[in-house]
């Protein structure tokens, strides 16, 4: 069953900001949305994400720059092969943030 609430709708539309070729954490989404403490429930939002192809939920990474060990649309080698494929490098299962990061800006 999804699930989704007014929150979950600000996190997916916080998520969609992000542009190719960038990342944010989780931390990054919940404080963008005004709730800084949050990072767990933006990260379970994603993780049921009911937008694939229009909430590019794998631009999220923890605030290590690690993907997630299960992410909801096909598990950590399917976030790594969408982050590759708009040219992020991901080594050892981690996104440089200092490279990538999203600044927050358009």
């Amino acid at each position: 069953m999804r699930l989704s609430t007014p929150l979950y709708e600000k996190i997916y539309d916080a998520v969609s900001l992000i542009p190719a070729g960038k990342v944010a954490t989780y931390k990054d989404i919940a404080t963008l949305i005004g709730h800084p403490n949050s990072a767990r429930v933006v990260g379970n939002a994603l993780h049921i994400n009911p937008y694939d192809g229009v909430v590019p939920c794998h631009r999220v990474v923890n605030s290590t720059g690690r993907v997630a060990k299960s992410f909801g649309l096909g598990g950590e080698d399917e976030q790594i092969r969408r982050l590759k494929n708009e040219n992020v490098e991901v080594v050892n299962l981690h996104v440089n943030l200092d490279k990538y990061r999203w600044n927050g800006e358009l």
